[in-house]
């Protein structure tokens, strides 16, 4: 589970400063995809950047299991991302010379995979490489795999290190409905399956059913919270851009 409890995020602004993020409080249960929604400019990336330990907010606390990361130094928040946090950027991000198995291995090597016996970890990654239906895949670079598919190593390797916390800014954003529907579907099984705290950013509601919660950010804001069991209909135009903060 990850919990921002009375989050402030501000940010300078010529002689004053800006608020990104205005005293949000939010929890990602674990095995559970939250999602995160809202205009341009709403804060919804921001709240991404500071659960993810890449921004440490002014006040307020971020609860990782038992650990406040906003009170953690630099080289301990980077240990936490390391180990307990899995980033799925928009791009994919791998390293071109780099093979899809590859890709995860030296994830899992940074993470602390040198300690632990190469079949496990090897096992692993193949595990995760056929989860998202790419093991005849694991040998190719990314030039040879499509955009869908470059989405799904990325995935794969977030998850390679076995985090409590899943955190993913906008997947489908350089996808095609069709391909941005795998996915999110992807994202889900795997949320479920091993009990990830998953919280994701989306302006694209045609996806909203693969989303067990949403949460709509209006100016730092939380503005609504669609839970389990409310009406999940929500107009595709909702939002038509794709840029935040």
């Amino acid at each position: 589970m990850i919990h921002l409890d009375d989050v402030t995020l501000t940010f300078p602004d010529g002689d004053s400063r800006i608020t990104a993020v205005d005293h949000v409080s939010l929890t990602a249960p674990a095995g559970v995809v939250t999602g995160i929604t809202g205009p341009s400019g709403s804060g919804k990336s921001s709240i991404l950047a500071v659960a993810a330990t890449l921004i440490r907010p002014d006040s307020g606390r971020v609860l990782i299991g038992d650990v406040d990361a906003a009170t953690l130094s630099r080289k301990e928040a980077t240990a936490l991302r390391r180990d307990g946090i899995g980033i799925v950027f928009q791009q994919s991000n791998l390293v071109p010379s780099l093979t899809a198995r590859e890709q995860l291995l030296v994830m899992a090597e940074l993470g602390g995979g040198g300690r632990r016996d190469r079949t496990v970890v090897r096992r692993r990654a193949d595990a995760l490489l056929d989860a998202v239906g790419l093991m005849a895949h694991a040998g190719k670079r990314p030039a040879q795999l499509s955009g869908g598919q470059r989405q799904r190593v990325a995935i794969a390797r977030a998850l390679v290190n076995d985090p409590s916390v899943l955190l993913v800014d906008e997947p489908t954003s350089a996808l095609d409905q069709e391909r941005g529907a795998e996915i999110m579907d992807l994202i889900a099984q795997l949320t479920h399956g091993q009990g990830t705290a998953t919280l994701l950013v989306t302006h694209d509601l045609v996806h909203r059913a693969a989303l067990d919660r949403l949460v709509t950010v209006v100016d730092g804001r939380i503005a609504d919270v669609d839970e389990p069991g409310r009406a999940q209909s929500v107009p595709r135009t909702a939002y038509s851009t794709t840029s935040s903060r």
